[in-house]
């Protein structure tokens, strides 16, 4: 009777397994046909119409088009791009505001005093869209937020982030060269105040 017991519990394990992993597949193919139609689809359209075609260039390359935006869409109603589940949340380990002595206003922005090789946290949730020099600011490292705002951090030496990378707000973007930092807020092609996000 015990064999039994112990078979039928074996059996159910093995049975729960196996629906996971038909799960798993079922979602993967869902979002790979998803994304394979959405393609083909937006091929055909614009085949048929190639004065769209013009548009969504100047919207991509010339207006301003938000990645991050359509990236954090994504992940609310579509989860991650690979459904995986169970998989342990990273721990934040670097997770602050920008704390500084003074600010000043400096060309289409501003200039931060801070301590000596500050370490910069990201404002606020968004994908690298630039990294390299700028003149007057340095080193710089564009996110364009989920907001729709570009942030131009100058003067900073980056730490293993990568253009195209998504970073979360809060998480360590870099450390700053000496003890100033260069901040520029821009939204379609406008240069914002600082102090509404600083």
């Amino acid at each position: 009777m015990g064999d039994i017991v112990e078979e039928s519990k074996f059996y159910n394990k093995e049975n729960s397994k196996a629906k996971k992993t038909n799960k798993f597949l079922y979602r993967f193919i869902t979002k790979i046909l998803i994304c394979l139609i959405l393609f083909i689809s937006f091929l055909i359209v614009i085949k048929i119409n190639p004065k769209l075609k013009d548009k969504i260039y100047q919207v991509v390359y010339e207006d301003h088009f938000s990645f991050a935006y359509v990236n954090n869409l994504y992940k609310k109603y579509f989860g991650s791009v690979l459904p995986f589940e169970n998989i342990a949340p990273t721990e934040e380990v670097f997770n602050e505001k920008i704390t500084y002595d003074t600010a000043s206003v400096y060309k289409d922005g501003v200039v931060l005093e801070v301590s000596n090789n500050y370490l910069v946290p990201v404002i606020e949730s968004g994908i690298v869209v630039f990294i390299g020099d700028k003149e007057g600011y340095g080193n710089t490292i564009i996110v364009q937020q989920t907001n729709g705002v570009d942030v131009w951090y100058g003067n900073i030496i980056s730490t293993d982030i990568k253009i195209y990378d998504y970073i979360e707000k809060g998480t360590l973007l870099g450390e700053v060269t000496g003890n100033k930092i260069y901040l520029v807020f821009q939204k379609e092609g406008k240069y914002l105040n600082y102090k509404e996000y600083i």
